[in-house]
């Protein structure tokens, strides 16, 4: 499949409440990781759609069975209560759609996939934080729904960099395919 070709730049979890957890070098490299991904997808005219994390004030779409996500719920976090804020540097634009999901995959709990059929949107380029979390859940379920997939390894990260490793070499190449957001924004503006 061509890399434009009904190709949608999926930017996932890119928000300051998550962003924070990084030291200041690996932010520094992921956002321009993530900015390059951007950037080529402008020049190219493929969509960029930003997911985030985020639920109704007082968390009442939070199960308090949520091993993951309970604890949101108790300390009533604000940062995910609410309008999403993507990180400012990745400068989002008016026309860049915004989805909010409500777990790990982007898929669950939005409409990402009532916007992706409706704009016929049959490859996803991944990047996001973290590598184990909403890009692992997202590329899983979106490979069960038949979409080509792309990740951007750079573009991604984790808090332990041996999952992330592994993720990256062993496991997405038997569904995606992967490469940096240099070789990605090459292959599609070259």
């Amino acid at each position: 499949m061509d890399n434009k070709e009904r190709s949608a730049l999926l930017v996932m979890d890119m928000i300051p409440a998550i962003l924070q957890r990084l030291d200041g070098q690996a932010l520094k490299d992921l956002l321009q990781n993530v900015k390059t991904a951007i950037s080529a997808a402008r020049s190219a005219g493929i969509p960029i759609i930003y997911i985030a994390l985020g639920f109704r004030k007082g968390f009442p779409d939070v199960s308090p069975q949520s091993k993951a996500f309970a604890q949101l719920r108790t300390a009533g976090n604000p940062a995910f209560e609410g309008p999403v804020l993507i990180h400012p540097d990745l400068n989002r634009q008016p026309e860049d759609l915004i989805v909010v999901k409500k777990r790990f995959s982007a898929f669950t709990g939005s409409d990402l996939e009532l916007v992706l059929r409706s704009g016929d949107i049959r490859h996803l380029v991944l990047t996001g934080i973290s590598t184990s979390g909403v890009v692992l859940s997202t590329l899983r379920e979106a490979a069960d729904k038949d979409f080509h997939l792309s990740v951007l390894s750079d573009a991604c990260t984790d808090a332990d960099p041996e999952v992330h490793r592994v993720l990256i070499t062993k496991i997405f190449p038997r569904q995606a395919d992967v490469q940096t957001a240099a070789e990605w924004a090459a292959a599609i503006n070259g």
